[in-house]
């Protein structure tokens, strides 16, 4: 797993349409379920991986446009170095935007919370994430964050085609930690 990134979110819980009593809360990736702080593309402050370097840029960001970052969870992300392409169903390398920056610091400390699968049919910022946007953990078994509990079961998942009519892909898988504000 490579280090990806930081991002603040508004984490929020389980929406009606998750048919599934084991999720509580949602931590995906992607901004559709629970948003990031901020519609941060437009600052051009974030790495290749369309994710922050450290939480201070994250706070920087927020500082110089108004933006609150009250109850916004901090998240780092490493991703898998390579993409499942569901058409060839393959495993594709891939690298991180390099016209950005990308040097990530890592945390002091970091809780593993789970696994997401991440949709990039654009192939820039994280997209999708099927098992909460498309409701796959209502069929798919994941912990009360709305995340897989390891890499193995995301890509026997992925290689199996458990996410193949969802949203297009590729695919990337996430591990998803929460960290501490410094």
């Amino acid at each position: 797993m490579i280090p990806a990134g930081y991002m603040a979110k508004h984490v929020v819980a389980r929406p009606d349409w998750i048919k599934s009593e084991r999720v509580n809360d949602v931590y995906s990736v992607s901004n559709c379920v629970s948003h990031d702080f901020a519609d941060y593309i437009n600052y051009w402050k974030h790495n290749g991986y369309w994710l922050f370097n450290s939480p201070e840029v994250i706070q920087e960001v927020a500082a110089e446009h108004s933006l609150d970052l009250t109850g916004a969870i901090l998240f780092f992300y490493e991703v898998y170095e390579f993409e499942y392409d569901e058409d060839e169903k393959s495993w594709m390398s891939f690298s991180p935007e390099p016209s950005f920056e990308t040097q990530v610091r890592q945390p002091g400390a970091k809780t593993l919370d789970g696994y997401d699968v991440v949709t990039f049919n654009v192939r820039t910022s994280p997209e999708c994430s099927p098992l909460s946007c498309n409701s796959l953990a209502s069929e798919i078994e994941t912990n009360g964050h709305c995340l897989l509990p390891s890499f193995a079961r995301a890509k026997e998942l992925l290689e199996e085609g458990k996410f193949a009519s969802s949203e297009p892909g590729p695919y990337r898988i996430f591990a998803v930690y929460s960290a501490q504000w410094p």
